[in-house]
């Protein structure tokens, strides 16, 4: 059984506004998802394998793969939440075997569970995202962010994982003044081989950083003096949905 402690965490809302993602704070201020702001970062190699293989095999990939994602992050819910139905989940067959990996190496560690797939948002950074979990593991918190993949993967493959893992972590202390140890990426793959990359979120935040000026600029969003994104930017994106 795993232990969950309780704590208070804002509400927030979800908008689509342009096919853009952005979460509204409580006090009404609408932040971009940190997938929207990372959704264009190193996007070559991506281009590249969709022209190899053409667009029919890539779709026929990428909806497998969301499909495989979420049934697992599904189970890994139910399991941490002590409610793991095995007779209703084990019918889908392959995300039942690559949960079965996950909780054997990754998920049997923790403790102490803080929040899961909790909405989170900073007001530093002036972007929002919903993690996977923070929990502790051998008295360090960490941010959890569970990954699924056709093949094994390399650490480079995995940059924008660690930088939206980071960005979570920065949301979660401004929220609640709570110290995040680690940033923890456990990938498994279809030979049901899990990976755990663990990461500090201070070797990211540059990148973080980075990635939001850039998006605001190739969406005409203004920069604050320290780099934070305006909200006056968002004014146009208002505007849509008035």
């Amino acid at each position: 059984m795993f232990n969950h402690v309780q704590i208070s965490l804002p509400e927030v809302t979800t908008e689509t506004i342009n096919r853009k993602r952005f979460y509204v704070t409580p006090e009404g201020e609408k932040y971009p998802s940190i997938t929207t702001v990372l959704s264009n970062r190193k996007k070559e190699g991506l281009f590249e394998w969709r022209k190899r293989v053409g667009n029919d095999v890539a779709n026929y990939v990428a909806r497998t793969s969301a499909s495989r994602g979420t049934k697992v992050h599904h189970m890994c819910e139910d399991y941490l939440n002590n409610e793991f139905d095995e007779e209703k989940h084990r019918k889908d067959f392959l995300p039942f075997c690559l949960f079965n990996q996950l909780k054997d190496q990754a998920l049997c560690n923790l403790d102490n569970i803080h929040a899961q797939e909790a909405g989170l948002y900073s007001d530093k950074y002036k972007v929002a995202g919903r993690v996977d979990i923070v929990a502790q593991n051998k008295n360090k918190k960490k941010i959890i962010d569970f990954k699924t993949s056709t093949r094994e993967r390399s650490d480079d493959w995995n940059e924008n994982y660690y930088i939206q893992g980071s960005a979570y972590a920065e949301m979660f202390e401004e929220r609640t003044e709570m110290k995040i140890d680690q940033v923890v990426i456990p990938v498994v793959t279809e030979d049901g081989t899990v990976h755990e990359f663990v990461k500090s979120k201070q070797d990211y935040l540059p990148m973080l950083e980075e990635s939001i000026n850039s998006w605001s600029k190739s969406n005409e969003t203004p920069i604050n003096n320290d780099g934070t994104v305006s909200n006056r930017g968002l004014s146009n994106y208002r505007s849509a949905t008035a």
